[in-house]
């Protein structure tokens, strides 16, 4: 099977911050030839962190990309985001879930109402982006999904309780979506990056920084979107020039 994008329609949710990973997802898709929806909560038009900005760029580049911007717990966001794929491109092939919202408090300090707030953006809002779109891939046999997990999410951080088990909590909706969907040809997978982003800056140096931008991503979340991969059901942790698959205990 292929492993070119030449042609090939891929949604990225989260893609307006000025210096983050969405941003570079939409750039290196375009860039190896994919046309891209690219998502971003509502902003003022012709701002830089604005869909349509980064919309623009794809296009001065020679790229096709149009515009959704929306906030993706809104339970029609999945359908909009589908709507939007289907009217501008024909097709729908792929979906890199990025959005996410962080937080700093430690967990005895925090209410339910802060937990489930930041719950209700990045798990519910990704099973919000992602069902209508599942379900159409799953009819037409084909399709890739890409989930954003985190180290939090991994390893657990302190002061971020929500944050750790939503994206703990997203790695196991990937996986049941990949061995529901593996006999349709719906391939489901998770990325747990380490990039220099507006979300990480505060916790790492110049020097370390400088070794992580979020470039260094974005080929591995490509290529998770190409026919010919054959990965379904990993979790990759990708940055800083490396990239693989989270290691598993045997005991």
């Amino acid at each position: 099977m292929s492993t070119s994008l030449e042609g090939r329609v891929v949604v990225v949710t989260g893609a307006g911050r000025g210096r983050g990973l969405g941003l570079a997802y939409a750039l290196d898709l375009a860039g190896r030839g994919a046309k891209v929806v690219v998502n971003t909560r509502p902003r003022a038009s012709g701002q830089p962190a604005s869909a349509e900005g980064v919309v623009e760029r794809i296009r001065n580049a020679g790229g096709e990309a149009v515009a959704c911007p929306l906030a993706v717990e809104n339970e029609d966001a999945g359908e909009r985001l589908l709507e939007a794929a289907l009217s501008a491109f024909g097709r729908i092939d792929g979906l890199v879930n990025n959005a996410g919202a962080p937080e700093a408090k430690t967990l005895h300090k925090q209410t339910l109402a802060e937990l489930r707030a930041v719950f209700e953006i990045n798990f519910f809002g990704t099973v919000s982006a992602t069902l209508p779109i599942y379900r159409h891939m799953r009819e037409q046999g084909a399709g890739r999904i890409v989930i954003t997990t985190s180290a939090a999410g991994l390893h657990g951080v302190h002061g971020m309780a929500a944050y750790s088990s939503s994206k703990a909590a997203l790695i196991g909706l990937m996986r049941v979506m990949a061995l529901e969907g593996a006999s349709k040809g719906v391939h489901a997978n998770a990325v747990a990056p380490y990039a220099l982003t507006g979300m990480t800056e505060a916790y790492v140096t110049d020097e370390i920084g400088r070794a992580m931008p979020p470039e260094y991503v974005a080929p591995v979340v490509s290529w998770l979107m190409t026919q010919g991969c054959p990965l379904n059901g990993e979790t990759l942790v990708a940055g800083a020039t490396y990239s693989g698959g989270m290691a598993r205990p045997i005991s």
